[in-house]
């Protein structure tokens, strides 16, 4: 192969790499900030169509997301509530992995995105989802144990290409 044909080759690789690692951080740090968010619901004036209060004094609820470190779910109840019927899960391994799962997320999300220590934190994350995968076979989620086998086979074609790790703080 021709030394331009090579470095065209390595571009591509290194761009694959690039956007494998913005879309897994990104993916990750998402997923992991959501599991901070709420919502509440208040009760504002409705609007006429000028966009001031109607004459009625009517009041219509309308529902606010937020974020807050008091709204921390790892995850929803009734899948908590799920996970607490499986005998293989017990309760004092899934009490501290509901701690961190969130933080996990965000901290493994950043790492990837900034290409912190890279193939280590591809690896962990790999295995983050890997875990999530076992709760997920173990109460019958099919549908989420196929998205997240999507999320390590990307992991794992990027750990594939770390060898063209560029625009990254660490090359390791």
């Amino acid at each position: 192969m021709s030394e331009t044909q090579n470095n065209t080759s390595d571009c591509g690789s290194m761009l694959a790499l690039l956007l494998l690692r913005a879309w897994l951080g990104l993916r990750a740090v998402l997923t992991g900030v959501e599991k901070f968010a709420d919502s509440k619901v208040l009760q504002v004036p409705l609007l006429d169509a000028q966009g001031k209060p109607d004459s009625s004094g009517a009041m219509v609820e309308v529902t606010q997301k937020f974020y807050s470190l008091h709204s921390y779910h790892a995850i929803p109840d009734s899948m908590k509530d799920r996970f607490s019927q499986e005998p293989l899960l017990p309760v004092f391994l899934t009490t501290p992995y509901y701690a961190v799962l969130g933080w996990a997320l965000i901290a493994l999300g950043i790492a990837v995105l900034l290409g912190l220590w890279t193939r280590a934190s591809l690896f962990l994350m790999g295995l983050l989802y890997v875990s999530l995968t076992v709760g997920l076979i173990l109460i019958k989620q099919d549908g989420g144990v196929s998205w997240l086998a999507i999320h390590v086979a990307l992991i794992a074609i990027a750990l594939s290409l770390t060898k063209y790790n560029r625009f990254a703080l660490t090359r390791t």
